[in-house]
């Protein structure tokens, strides 16, 4: 079997791109090849350093367009994408490029508390007022709409009386942690 290559999108602070890196650090068959980050501060491309992973930035224009992101993808010989609280729609060419090869996380059960704008804290906020009893994580494919691509897996656990955002927020990590990797994993053996 061939090395497969991950290339991980970030927007952020980069603790989900970390465990999906730690995870495969041994890995024979599977490398994390590139980070990738539209934020020029984000904590992700510190991580990644840390790391020992490429990492690059880009912006708008660039993603939309694809040219220097997808010579990037070409170069570093990218057969997967994981979106890892990067919050960008991604462009229909890279979609039809790597189809069912691109896959989120989201932080609640979709289809509820999808959509442009719903991440982060934004989305443990509106759980809560609204009084749901349940959350969890969503890992699906990613399409050319906002979280509606077809659902691969569904962690969720009963929200506690009291529960703060801050708090749904620490039971989301764990479980984004925990099942996020094995998924990764899963789907690109398929490949």
């Amino acid at each position: 079997m061939c090395i497969k290559r991950i290339a991980v999108f970030a927007s952020g602070n980069g603790t989900n791109a970390q465990r999906i890196a730690e995870y495969f650090k041994n890995n024979k068959d599977i490398e994390i090849s590139l980070i990738l980050s539209n934020k020029p501060g984000a904590g992700v491309l510190e991580r990644a350093e840390k790391l020992g992973i490429k990492s690059f930035v880009f912006n708008k224009n660039d993603f939309k367009k694809g040219q220097e992101v997808d010579v990037l993808l070409q170069q570093y010989g990218i057969d997967f994408i994981v979106l890892a609280g990067f919050l960008w729609l991604v462009p229909a060419f890279l979609i039809d490029k790597f189809p069912n090869k691109i896959i989120n996380i989201h932080p609640a059960l979709l289809p509820k508390y999808g959509g442009k704008g719903m991440y982060g804290m934004n989305v443990h906020r509106a759980v809560i007022e609204n009084n749901e009893k349940e959350s969890g994580i969503s890992i699906h494919y990613v399409n050319n709409k906002y979280d509606e691509g077809q659902i691969i897996f569904q962690a969720k656990f009963d929200i506690d009386k009291g529960e703060t955002p801050d708090s749904l927020a620490n039971k989301i990590h764990k479980l984004e942690y925990e099942h996020f990797p094995k998924i990764i994993e899963k789907e690109i053996l398929k490949l």
